[in-house]
C-alpha cells in the first residue's frame, strides 16, 4: 500500500484539553477514506492535524515525507482543504473566491494566468456554480456558497483532497454530485479524505475511519462486517448497517 497521509503518536490539545490521544493511522493513496464518529469524537481536529493546520505532538507525513519538511507553497499545491462553515469575504465575487485556490501556483502578487482562469472555470462548471460567478459570496444561498467553496478546493488541482463536511447545506441531488466528484478524483489517481455525518453516504467510500473519544476505533473497508460492527459500537448500538439494493445503508434505532 502506498500511503498518502500518515500520523504517528499524534496528540492535539485545544484550549488546554487534549483532543487526540496518540493517534496512529495510515491512509492509502488513490483511495477515498470517510471519517465518521460521534459528535465531539475529534474528527475535524484529526483532519486539520493531517492538513498541518494545527500544532500537534507526534509526526504527520504527507506522501512519505514529514509535513514539516514541505515548503508551505509546495504543500499547498499538494493538499487541498475544504473546511466547515463560512470561509471567504462576503464582498468577493464567487469567481474571485474560487481563484484563491490558484494562489499556490502563482508568484507573490502575480496576476492570474490563462491556465489559472481555465482551472477556475473548469472547477466552477464541475460544481455547477458557474452561473453565479459574478455574484458576491454574501448574495448566494448556503448551498450555493458550499459549491463555490468546493470549486475553490478543486481549483487547486491537488492530488490530496481533504474535506470537512463537504455536503453541508446541499440538497440530496447536489450531495450525490459531490460524491461523484470525489469518486472521479480517486479514479484519476487522487486521494480523498472526507469527514461526514451522513453515515449512509460515508459508506460509499472505499474505507471508513471510525473515530471515538480522540482515538481510532477502527479503520477498514466500508464493505467489511468488522467496519459495520465498529460503527454500531461507537454509536452505542443505536446504528445498524444493512445492505439495501446493493448498497450499504446505516439506519438508526430507537
Amino acid at each position: 500500500m502506498t500511503v498518502a497521509l500518515a500520523a504517528n503518536d499524534l496528540h492535539v490539545a485545544l484550549a488546554g484539553r487534549e483532543v487526540l490521544h496518540g493517534v496512529r493511522v495510515a491512509l492509502a493513496r488513490a483511495r477515498w477514506t470517510a471519517v465518521v464518529g460521534p459528535n465531539g469524537a475529534g474528527k475535524t481536529t484529526l483532519l486539520k492535524a493531517l492538513a498541518h493546520l494545527l500544532p500537534c505532538r507526534g509526526q504527520v507525513e504527507l506522501l512519505g515525507r514529514a509535513a514539516s519538511q514541505w515548503a508551505a507553497r509546495e504543500r499547498a499545491r499538494a493538499v487541498s482543504w475544504l473546511g466547515q462553515g463560512h470561509e471567504g469575504s462576503e464582498d468577493l465575487r464567487a469567481w474571485d473566491v474560487v481563484m484563491l485556490g490558484r494562489l499556490p501556483h502563482r508568484p507573490w502578487l502575480a496576476p492570474p494566468t490563462a491556465q489559472d482562469a481555465a482551472a477556475v472555470e473548469d472547477a466552477m462548471h464541475r460544481t455547477q456554480c458557474w452561473e453565479w460567478r459574478g455574484r458576491p459570496l454574501g448574495q448566494v444561498s448556503g448551498g450555493e456558497r458550499q459549491r463555490v467553496l468546493l470549486a475553490r478546493a478543486l481549483a487547486v488541482q491537488a492530488g490530496v483532497l481533504l474535506m470537512d463536511e463537504p455536503l453541508a447545506n446541499l440538497d440530496p441531488p447536489h450531495q450525490a454530485d459531490v460524491l461523484a466528484l470525489v469518486r472521479r478524483h480517486v479514479a484519476a489517481g487522487g486521494t480523498a479524505v472526507t469527514v461526514l455525518h451522513e453515515l449512509t453516504l460515508a459508506l460509499q467510500a472505499d474505507d471508513l475511519l471510525v473515530v471515538d473519544a480522540g482515538r481510532i476505533a477502527h479503520h477498514g473497508p466500508c464493505a467489511s462486517s468488522d467496519t459495520h460492527a465498529a460503527v454500531r459500537r461507537v454509536f452505542g448500538g443505536r446504528v445498524h448497517v444493512h445492505e439495501v439494493a446493493g448498497r450499504w445503508v446505516a439506519l438508526p434505532e430507537a
